[in-house]
């Protein structure tokens, strides 16, 4: 059943300015030229120095409303996406809202944390806001310093999968000659797989007040690659079927397949058990790296670039996240 009609008006991206190669990384890990690239699959990555999540935030807000031909001032809801946010209270669309320079009154702003599933939630939460008539100028923003935490010392490969980066999409009520429709939206949620990915410290599990040393070792991003890319091989394929099927949609419908950027061997995966054509799947993980939940905006930007994202396109944002969930949204444009 199509939903409520809006417009994907703009999107944008915010970079930092620093980009560190693979290469790079082997010489500081005492590793042969080509061994961190090998075992990750990505070749490079931009990581921050000296911005910080809000700046990359509002950078790529600016910009996706710029090519909207929106203001701030038209915006009058922001939902911020990230797996971690700026710090626990209070949510980081507020500190958006405030950079961005939107009076006081003027718009709501929350963020959603789905991990790397959040632009994804957010968007769709978004769209049928906007198509319902209950707001007319919707921000959506991805922000991720994926940098910090990385276990460096005991796990590299892991490490080295990440960069950092935002991006950000612009949806607008429909006009006459341009409307946009979720098509199907679809999100599953496979809990054995709950401790596979984490970060355990920051929350309420360990109190740093009473136990600092165990606060210190939950500080370190951990995942057990091995594990969550089998649970996702064993359930994956199926979830997409059944998001086309509810969307009514045959693999040859596609236009364009806009994928969160977990991994080479993630990417490898969608294209040959899920049987799309690789020239319809935007993969942008070798120059990106996973950008948790900005990869999937990152990635749907780069289609807008080149063309693949635009009017009569049937378009499908997919991915997985910690937890274990999939989710994904079949988007006529």
């Amino acid at each position: 059943m199509t939903g409520a009609a809006f417009r994907l008006a703009g999107t944008g991206i915010g970079l930092p300015a620093k980009r560190v190669t693979s290469r790079d990384l082997d010489r500081q890990l005492g590793k042969p030229t080509g061994w961190l690239e090998a075992e990750c699959g990505v070749a490079e990555r931009y990581v921050c120095e000296h911005e910080s999540q809000d700046d990359l935030a509002v950078t790529a807000a600016t910009s996706a409303l710029q090519c909207a031909g929106m203001m701030a001032r038209d915006v009058d809801l922001i939902v911020f996406a990230a797996s971690v946010g700026k710090q626990p209270i209070p949510a980081t669309a507020p500190l958006i809202a405030r950079r961005l320079g939107i009076a006081g009154g003027a718009c709501a702003a929350f963020d959603v944390n789905a991990t790397c599933l959040g632009f994804v939630t957010a968007f769709d939460l978004a769209g049928t806001y906007i198509g319902l008539g209950r707001y007319e100028c919707a921000l959506v923003v991805s922000s991720e310093i994926a940098s910090r935490a990385l276990p460096w010392a005991s796990d590299p490969a892991t490490a080295g999968l990440f960069g950092d980066g935002a991006a950000a999409a612009v949806l607008t009520q429909a006009g006459s000659d341009c409307a946009s429709h979720i098509a199907a939206a679809r999100f599953e949620t496979y809990p054995e797989g709950y401790d596979l990915c984490r970060l355990a410290a920051g929350g309420t599990g360990i109190d740093y007040h009473r136990d600092d040393a165990a606060f210190h070792a939950a500080s370190w991003f951990a995942m057990d690659g091995r594990e969550l890319f089998k649970l996702s091989a064993k359930h994956f394929p199926g979830f997409v079927d059944r998001l086309l099927d509810a969307a009514g949609w045959q693999r040859e419908h596609v236009d364009c397949v806009v994928p969160h950027q977990a991994s080479a061997l993630a990417l490898d995966h969608l294209v040959k058990r899920c049987r799309f054509p690789r020239e319809r799947v935007i993969d942008i993980v070798a120059t990106s790296g996973n950008q948790i939940a900005a990869s999937i905006p990152m990635a749907l930007h780069v289609a807008r670039e080149r063309g693949l994202v635009r009017q009569g396109a049937k378009v499908l944002l997919l991915g997985t996240s910690a937890g274990v969930s999939f989710g994904g949204l079949a988007i006529e444009i």
